[in-house]
Parts: C-alpha cells; structure tokens; sequence
C-alpha cells in the first residue's frame, strides 16, 4: 500500500558507488533545505554510511529522518530508508567490489518502490560500471538495467540543459559498430520515443525535432557516405506519416557551430559522442541525463563517480542538483498531462 500522497511527489535517490562522490553530491545538494519544498525526499542506503559523510564534510547541520519504508515518511525533512545495517568499510576514491555491492543494493530497493508506485522519480548518483558488474547486474550501465527492468522495448539517453535536449540514437556501443547499427527502423523508434516525451514529459504540444547526420557534412549527397541517404532521410520522411516533425539531417559541425539548435525543441544524434560533446560543452557539470521512454522517471546527473576527488570535499552537486529538479519538474509534467487525459486538471489545485 503506497504512503497518502500529498501534493508533493516524492523523489528517490540511489547513492551510486560509496566511494565515489555519490554521497558528497547528495547531501549538498540536501543541505539547502529549501528543496524539502518542492518534493519529499528519500535516499536508499544506510545510516551508518550517510553519517559518515556527513562527519567527513562537515554536514552535521543537516538532519535526516531515518525510516525502514516509504509509508514511513512524515514531517518536512529529507528521508533515508535503510536498505542495509551491516558495517561496511568506505575508502573514497577506491574502486572495488564491496562498493559496488552496495551501489546495487541502492538501486534494486529503489528501483523496486519506483515500479510499484511508492515513489514517483528516480535520481541515480553514479556507479562505477566495472565494480557493480554481477549475477544480478549484468548491463553496461543504469539505462540498460532500468530498460530491461521496466521491460522496456526501447529507451533513449536524453541530455537536458537549459539550451538544448539531446538524445543519441546508439549508446554505449564502439564506434565501429555505429554505421551499421543505425538503420531506418532505428531511427524511427528512437523519434517516436523523444516525440513522445517532448509531448508527455515537457509539455510541448508541437515539437521540432532535428535529426543529425552520420558522415562529415551530412554526407555531402553520398560522396562522404551513404547512410544520409539510405537510411537517414527516409526516417525523416515516414516520420512525418506518424506526425512527427522532424528535419536534417544537419552536419553536426555547423548545426552546434550556429545558433541553429536553439531552434530544436529535441535533438536526435547518432551516436555518443556526437551528442554528448556538445551537451556536456554547453552544461559541464550542470546538465541532466535523462531516460525517455520507460514507465518511470529516471534522471541523474552528468558526470561520473570522480574518483580522485572523492572524500576531499571538492565535488560540485550543481549537476546533481539540477537532476533532482529535473525529476521533480517531469513527475509533475506528467501528472498534469494525466489528470488533462481524464479531465481533471484544475489549475488552482495545482499552483503553487
């Protein structure tokens, strides 16, 4: 049975690997208690971890309610929900196994709330993809567990910022393989997932998407490849059979090199780098990785476990930060679209 709901949705947050900068990020940006306004907070890990980087970084002033379940939840402060009472040894800036274990454990108990409705939105710190690695966690990263979770057909890694919405129509995968992964059907899968979300998730009636190309300069008309032509123009064109705006594909040089992707309410690139680059040139260390597609709101923030900074104090929460609000933002997003599906929307009750 879930918890009553007030108006305020409420907000998981797995800790990532325990020697990483999860924690750090976490309770700085939780420190600021403002953000127990706007949404009920519950982190999945373990007391005695918590406290111990509270006392490394000077974060006493900061108080948590400890609980055993979500229906347990009360008062305005920020919660922790006790995944774990063994003692575990944590060594900032060490990658190894133990760590690893936890991280899992974090996100299963979270994942676990979140697709029986007990929580409303995921914020995942980050893992360290080698160490989490077991029978249980068999994925190259969080997208590919929650997609397989969740039973997904598809997903798309969304990079949000206060620019741009950048997805990447193949992942983690090398760059070899790039050219021929990418194919009509693919393409249109992955535009009709970031359509649906612009619509669903940021309340964008009528959303612009712009497709880039494969090749240096989209191609060049097939002197430089192909798959402009093959593959790429004819998604763009069968997309508009389904109401998908959609348009390119554009050079990736020149599209970011102008101001022509301010004109975008979505981006589609081909592959990882040639979306992540600019996104992450535009919002280092602010922007927000989001996961479109799935039943369930998943945000994290952009960067890794930072491993040498870990433990010094030194990490900045800002991308954390702007994650959490993120999640807070599409919960509320898409519990308007559905009270407006079954005409229930007030604005009065849902101002404020």
């Amino acid at each position: 049975m879930s918890p009553k709901r007030s108006s305020k949705s409420i907000i998981g947050i797995s800790i990532g690997d325990l020697n990483g900068i999860g924690y750090e990020v976490i309770l700085k940006t939780l420190a600021d208690s403002r953000i127990n306004d706007l949404a009920q907070i519950v982190i999945y890990g373990s007391k005695d971890s918590a406290q111990y980087y509270q006392k490394l970084l000077n974060l006493d002033q900061l108080k948590l309610n400890y609980i055993k379940k979500v229906e347990d939840i009360k008062g305005s402060k920020a919660h922790l929900l006790e995944v774990w009472k063994d003692k575990v040894e944590i060594e900032p800036g060490k990658a190894n196994a133990e760590a690893g274990k936890y991280a899992f454990k974090s996100l299963e108990a979270a994942v676990k709330d979140l697709k029986e409705g007990h929580i409303d939105a995921l914020v995942t710190a980050p893992i360290n993809k080698k160490t989490i690695q077991s029978e249980d966690f068999n994925f190259p990263g969080h997208t590919e567990y929650l997609q397989a979770t969740d039973e997904a057909e598809d997903s798309l890694m969304l990079m949000l910022s206060e620019k741009a919405r950048i997805g990447v129509i193949t992942g983690h995968i090398p760059l070899k393989d790039v050219a021929s992964t990418i194919n009509t059907d693919l393409i249109l899968r992955k535009l009709t997932i970031l359509n649906r979300s612009l619509k669903e998730d940021f309340s964008i009636r009528q959303p612009k998407i712009a497709i880039l190309g494969l090749n240096p300069h989209a191609g060049d008309n097939g002197l430089l490849g192909e798959e402009e032509i093959k593959e790429i123009q004819p998604a763009i064109q069968q997309a508009k059979s389904i109401e998908v705006m959609a348009f390119g594909p554009f050079p990736a040089d020149g599209f970011f090199g102008s101001s022509e992707f301010l004109k975008y309410d979505g981006i589609l690139a081909m592959y990882h780098d040639q979306g992540l680059i600019p996104a992450k040139s535009m919002a280092f260390g602010e922007g927000t990785n989001f996961t479109a597609g799935l039943s369930f709101i998943r945000t994290s923030p952009d960067h890794g476990t930072a491993f040498a900074i870990a433990g010094k104090g030194e990490a900045d929460e800002s991308s954390f930060r702007n994650a959490l609000y993120r999640a807070i933002e599409i919960s509320g997003n898409r519990k308007m679209n559905q009270e407006l599906l079954e005409g229930q929307f007030s604005p009065q009750k849902n101002r404020k």
